[in-house]
């Protein structure tokens, strides 16, 4: 029992080995080697942000950018989401333009699409379901639930954001053949006008809508990517000094906060909604990426490089996903177990000094889980069948949306007879299901 992971880990080396050696000339790898890197570095800044600590025998879900505000300068690093959006541009980019030139049209293109993304969302929901009835039906205390499972689902936020994004991605990609560049800068004026209105009248609600602004912008700068209008240094670091002027211009003379995480307790959060800032961002570290690109780009030539990006790709949405649930199931555990690891004050030498040991813990303990429900992710990229009616895809689309937003931003445990938020549930199991399920659908071993 104990070698299953070993040996579904050396099967996916094996295909990813294969399917590295198989790689078109042509494909930008730089792409798919970003993709697995904001990945990998968001779980590793979620589990370094992580601050659980004893306090008088109780266990404290501390938060180190709340606890440590000197901290919150790492953000500017360590949030990559805007980094994602844009390489989501570029792939969702040439894919569309490769479909209208092999005549696919948009049922075709959208049904794989929303299947590779929805598909490894499913086992997460029923296994937290799961869970959260037995955890109520033992008599936890539903806010535990409630903390626990909000902590598990707020990788689902981006899911919620990306699956509208591409779900648009034929109107984004006309507006960007169309207009050009200036389908960028009328979503980013958008977003600064958003950010005015709702920061000097106090209509707070109305910052929302950059949900749409900031991130199909975002997507935008992908476009352009893709259509190699920026090339080199010279051409792509103006983009760094910009954004990085616009972050320092935001911060000290516009007030806006220094961490583009949302910090517990803090009035205003860069990212929930997200503020005219994670746009600076992106343009600071788009210009970061691509000022490097054709170096990284020799580099993933090698057999090795490219090899480990195409097996992490392999599963990154069940790396993603589950990241934080393995970490709250450790947390939990260790404090079962006395509070083990857990007797040290964030912030300080000892803490800092075991973080490493942490996150290899975590890492170890997610790879076990990568390995039991990256199969369904795995089916999901490998299934073929008819495609979805474009209604379907898109009501699918729209029913899992909010109900994963709903799940990112207040878990999955309530004050019911179940202890569960079931209509929530029911409603994201109802579009997945419109998404997934076709007649005749066979799954690729």
């Amino acid at each position: 029992m104990a070698d299953a992971p070993t040996v579904q880990k050396a099967t996916a080396w094996s295909i990813a080995r294969k399917l590295a050696q198989s790689t078109s000339e042509s494909r930008n790898r730089y792409v798919d080697f970003l993709r697995a890197a904001s990945i990998i570095v968001v779980v590793i800044g979620h589990w370094l942000a992580a601050a659980p600590f004893l306090e008088h025998g109780t266990l404290e879900l501390g938060d180190l950018l709340h606890l440590v505000p000197e901290t919150q300068w790492l953000t500017w690093v360590l949030q990559v989401m805007p980094l994602f959006f844009i390489v989501g541009g570029y792939a969702n980019g040439a894919s569309w333009a490769a479909a209208l030139k092999g005549g696919h049209g948009y049922s075709q293109w959208i049904t794989m699409r929303l299947r590779r993304l929805v598909g490894p969302v499913v086992p997460l929901l029923l296994i937290w379901s799961v869970m959260a009835l037995i955890a109520h039906r033992f008599g936890v205390h539903p806010q535990m639930i409630r903390v626990g499972s909000q902590v598990a689902f707020l990788p689902t936020w981006f899911l919620a954001v990306y699956l509208m994004v591409v779900v648009t991605t034929p109107a984004t990609y006309w507006a960007w053949r169309r207009f050009g560049m200036a389908s960028f800068w009328g979503l980013a004026i958008g977003a600064v006008i958003v950010d005015t209105v709702a920061f000097t009248t106090g209509f707070h609600l109305l910052r929302w809508a950059n949900y749409a602004f900031v991130w199909l912008s975002v997507h935008q700068l992908g476009y352009l990517w893709w259509h190699g209008r920026i090339s080199g240094p010279a051409q792509a670091l103006p983009w760094a000094v910009g954004g990085l002027v616009a972050l320092i211009f935001l911060v000290k003379v516009a007030s806006y906060p220094i961490s583009m995480i949302t910090v517990p307790g803090e009035e205003v959060s860069n990212s929930r909604p997200p503020t005219i800032m994670l746009l600076a961002l992106a343009a600071f570290h788009y210009g970061l990426v691509l000022a490097v690109e054709e170096r990284i780009r020799r580099w993933l030539r090698r057999p090795g490089p490219w090899t480990t990006t195409v097996f992490v790709n392999g599963t990154i949405m069940t790396f993603y996903l589950w990241h934080l649930t393995v970490m709250v199931l450790i947390i939990g555990l260790a404090n079962l177990l006395g509070g083990v690891g857990l007797e040290f004050k964030p912030g300080t030498g000892i803490w800092w000094a075991l973080r490493p040991i942490w996150i290899l813990v975590f890492a170890g303990f997610l790879m076990v889980f990568v390995a039991i429900f990256g199969r369904f992710e795995q089916m999901a990229k490998g299934a073929s069948a008819a495609p979805l009616p474009a209604w379907r895809a898109i009501v699918g689309a729209a029913s899992v949306c909010p109900g994963l937003a709903v799940l990112a931003l207040t878990g999955i445990g309530s004050e019911g007879a179940l202890g569960i938020r079931i209509n929530v549930i029911i409603l994201v199991l109802a579009g997945a299901l419109l998404v997934l399920w076709s007649p005749g659908r066979r799954n690729a071993v």
